[in-house]
């Protein structure tokens, strides 16, 4: 049995060789074969039953063993449907099993390959080389999110984009404490503030007060003011007081006002000349006058601060201790009348192109005017409008408030430059229309702190974030598939809309996979059910994976399995010699 068993050996050595070279040539023949994966061989004793003295080393058995874990190079392309991955995954793909109708027709049956070379067939599916279709997940156009679980063949479609109408404006931009308009003057009080009351949209009011006693502006001065009084103003902090004397010297220290031999209405006029003199800018305006029976003082045209009264002749013309509030509308549209008049007294705030219903563009011009401020006694307060009719005349509206129609929003500030009380994450422009074409309700907006007031040299807008979610209608350019494994299509209008996610699957049992022709794979029992991944990570767009053979590794086992091989067939020769010499014994 001996030599027989070593025959039989020898020539199970010869099998297992010539399935490594099997295995080999293969390996070289596919070294360029895109994601190829070479196969390694595995040699198996096999030892006969024996007693422990008597056992010899058998017999062998070659077996293949994939290297499906083992990542071949990976290579950059142009082609920017190409697609190589950086883990263990495997991209899902289907053959076509014919056609209806002119149709491609699927059998619905998962393949995993790492062949990466997709393009676009006449059908608008991605093929690879080996005739392979991508599969992978639709995207909602609208929301961006993956809708569905089951992988499906990626089909593209090259017709045009709908227009898609705007819907949001996103915009973010720091105001300047204090804007420096056209109208601007650093010396001039409160230029830097939109003039209101110029624009007809009132009631304005200005702060003012009323004394309560009945007075005649003829009377004489001193029969309402009493000899030795005094009155003080204070007006957005300033404070100007009065001493009054009927006759005799004047008192030292205040502004003095003889009352011998003047009417009231005199020494009103005297207080007015003063406090406009002294009163500090928010009192260059301001009215003192004896009129209905009263004595009455108001601020003329500042419609931004209050003001105080105290001491003994207040008191004795019946005047209030504090005035009233000025009342200061705001401002919902500018006619073209007054367009000049408001560019001059507003910043830019930028211009954005927006999307009718129907792809029209249409540019919205953004500017803004500051309408009150802390400075002037009141909140640093601002108002956006837009440029609703550039070809406005007369009376028609030119501008228009931010805001609901009738209701301007106000945005009012914090003397640290954030928006005062909950913030203003977004402002709704209802029905905007621009030079007559409608775009419908939008929304700006904001985020909690995308709008601030902090101090800037310059005095302009500073504008960190403005752009929109509409486009007008496109024609399909290209198709690419990105890093995320998301495939994008580009437009002619520039956009770029995602239309798939590509997914990929993972096994437990990698190496287990049943191998097919054109480098795909089967899952089996041993692999176990593939593991879906939809994140897309691992994907490499623009790239391809090369085979995994290393040329002289598989040259050195080629040498080594025809040494093998030819060592075996020297076994089969003397085995035979010496059965030769056992035959030659009987003659």
């Amino acid at each position: 049995m001996g030599i027989y068993g070593a025959l039989s050996s020898a020539v199970t050595g010869l099998r297992a060789q010539s399935h490594a070279l099997e295995n080999i040539s293969g390996n070289i023949a596919n070294s360029q074969t895109t994601g190829y994966k070479r196969m390694e061989t595995s040699f198996i004793d096999l030892i006969p039953d024996a007693p422990l003295k008597s056992q010899v080393p058998g017999a062998v058995l070659a077996q293949s063993r994939a290297t499906n874990n083992l990542q071949g190079d990976i290579q950059t392309s142009s082609n920017e449907t190409y697609i190589a991955l950086n883990t263990n995954g495997f991209f899902v793909v289907e053959p076509k099993v014919g056609q209806s109708d002119g149709n491609s027709v699927f059998a619905g049956s998962n393949y995993f390959t790492r062949r990466g070379d997709f393009e676009i067939d006449k059908d608008g599916l991605l093929v690879n080389g080996a005739g392979y279709y991508l599969k992978g997940l639709p995207i909602d156009p609208g929301t961006g999110n993956i809708s569905g679980s089951v992988p499906e063949v990626i089909k593209l479609s090259n017709a045009y984009l709908p227009a898609n109408a705007t819907k949001t404006i996103n915009y973010q931009a720091n105001l300047p404490q204090v804007p420096k308009t056209a109208h601007y003057n650093a010396n001039i009080y409160n230029s830097e503030l939109l003039q209101a009351a110029s624009y007809g949209t009132g009631p304005w009011t200005t702060a003012a007060m009323s004394g309560l006693t009945g007075v005649v502006g003829a009377d004489p001065a001193s029969s309402a003011i009493p000899d030795g009084s005094s009155m003080t103003f204070t007006i957005n902090g300033n404070t100007v007081t009065f001493d009054f004397h009927d006759g005799g010297t004047a008192p030292g220290g205040n502004t003095p006002i003889d009352l011998s031999g003047k009417t009231l209405t005199q020494v009103a006029e005297e207080i007015q000349t003063a406090l406009q003199q002294m009163g500090g800018g928010a009192s260059a305006s301001a009215n003192v006058s004896v009129a209905g029976g009263r004595f009455e003082v108001d601020l003329g045209d500042d419609y931004h601060a209050r003001f105080e009264v105290s001491g003994t002749a207040a008191t004795a013309l019946g005047l209030p201790a504090v005035s009233s509030d000025p009342s200061r509308p705001p401002i919902t549209t500018i006619s073209a009348d007054e367009a000049d008049d408001f560019v001059a007294q507003s910043v830019s705030g930028g211009a954005i192109t927006v999307y009718a219903a129907n792809g029209a563009p249409v540019n919205v011009q953004l500017r803004w005017a500051k309408v009150d401020s802390a400075a002037a006694g009141g909140q640093d307060t601002w108002q956006l409008f837009y440029l609703s009719d550039s070809n406005a005349a007369g009376a028609g509206t030119e501008w228009t408030a931010v805001g609901t129609p009738g209701t301007p929003e106000q945005y009012r500030f914090n003397s640290n430059g954030s928006l005062a009380g909950a913030g203003m994450p977004s402002v709704s422009i209802n029905d905007l229309t621009v030079n007559g074409v409608y775009i419908g309700n939008v929304e700006l907006a904001h985020q909690m702190n995308g709008i601030s007031q902090f101090a800037d040299v310059n005095g302009t807008v500073s504008v960190s974030s403005l752009n929109q979610n509409g486009y007008g209608a496109g024609e399909f350019l290209s198709v690419a598939i990105t890093d995320s494994g998301r495939v994008v299509a580009t437009y002619s209008n520039g956009e770029r809309i995602e239309m798939a996610q590509v997914v990929t699957a993972q096994f437990n049992g990698v190496n287990s996979l049943k191998r097919l022709d054109g480098g795909v794979y089967q899952a089996t029992s041993e692999s176990g059910e593939p593991i879906f991944d939809l994140s897309g990570s691992g994907i490499i767009g623009g790239a391809l994976e090369a085979s995994n053979t290393d040329i002289s590794d598989e040259f050195t086992k080629l040498i080594i399995t025809q040494q093998a091989y030819s060592a075996g067939t020297r076994i089969v020769s003397t085995a035979d010699e010496m059965l030769q010499e056992a035959l030659n014994m009987v003659r």
